[in-house]
């Protein structure tokens, strides 16, 4: 397949639901020759809105994409529609954070080094040294920023510093390990994604392998969401779990545990990259 045949357009709609509207929206498209690729569409009868993503071979279509969103704009004047359409030859810019832990960004990195994650990463922010050499081997900057836990805003005001300097498009929270204060929740809201174990809220605090290991749990998971104000109460990007039973060690639940964590961010990563996810309210819509 060409670097052509690759190009494409995502267009991501959601609105009150109504009779007509993938008519409408199919319709625009194919009068404007439109290839689509990928055509999905959810109803939500609870609060009686409508989701959709169409993505659409960019060649195929007779007008350019800011031709598009001018002409698109009056059909979505008719049907309330908050809606965007995205380049995929525009890769995002996403910032990672990490603390001590290497798992996460790990398989983040190696992920994007073969291509599998399509972005670009200008840098990854730390409170630890640790992993610089692993970061700085993949010919991306390193930032430390210690965090004083006496007084961690000139810390955060410095990350966010650099966040802004590289113009990033998403933050992800690679395992970083300092709650983020509101007012940085609210300017990257939708955009900053973190991880954690899904003992929440059986387990809380330190140690939770080490607990859950003491209660003899069955099911070890990992659950990815957009970062709020509300800690780890987000809106769910994506979960998984692994069974665990008496045979398994403690060590054994942290290292399937991590296994589990790796996979659920970078789906859920990827799953953002490719505009498959709408929020709306506390919930999300995935298109896989």
């Amino acid at each position: 397949m060409s670097k052509t045949d690759n190009h494409t357009y995502r267009l991501i709609i959601h609105c009150p639901d109504k009779v007509g509207i993938v008519a409408a929206v199919s319709q625009f498209i194919a009068d404007h020759s439109g290839w689509l690729l990928e055509s999905s569409y959810h109803a939500d009868p609870d609060s009686d809105w409508f989701f959709m993503r169409n993505e659409i071979r960019a060649s195929s279509l007779s007008l350019s994409l800011d031709e598009f969103r001018s002409q698109f704009a009056a059909l979505a004047i008719n049907y309330d529609m908050r809606w965007a359409i995205y380049d995929s030859m525009q890769p995002q810019r996403v910032v990672l954070l990490a603390s001590h832990a290497s798992h996460c960004l790990a398989d983040l990195l190696h992920r994007w080094h073969s291509g599998e994650l399509d972005c670009k990463i200008p840098c990854v922010i730390s409170n630890h040294e640790n992993l610089r050499s692993m970061v700085e081997w993949h010919d991306i900057p390193f930032k430390y920023v210690p965090v004083n836990p006496h007084n961690k805003a000139p810390a955060f005001a410095e990350m966010e510093a650099i966040i802004d300097s590289y113009h990033a498009d998403t933050v992800v929270l690679a395992r970083y390990m300092q709650i983020i204060p509101p007012e940085m929740c609210a300017k990257y809201k939708d955009r900053m994604i973190n991880i954690h174990h899904s003992f929440l809220p059986s387990f809380i605090g330190a140690n939770p392998y080490s607990k859950a290991y003491e209660r003899g749990v069955k099911l070890v998971g990992a659950t990815s969401h957009y970062v709020t104000g509300d800690l780890d109460e987000g809106p769910i990007i994506d979960q998984d779990v692994v069974r665990v039973g008496h045979s398994h060690s403690e060590e054994d639940l942290v290292r399937l545990g991590r296994d589990v964590e790796k996979l659920v961010l970078a789906r859920a990563l990827r799953n953002h990259l490719e505009n498959r996810v709408i929020v709306h309210g506390h919930k999300t819509v995935v298109f896989e």
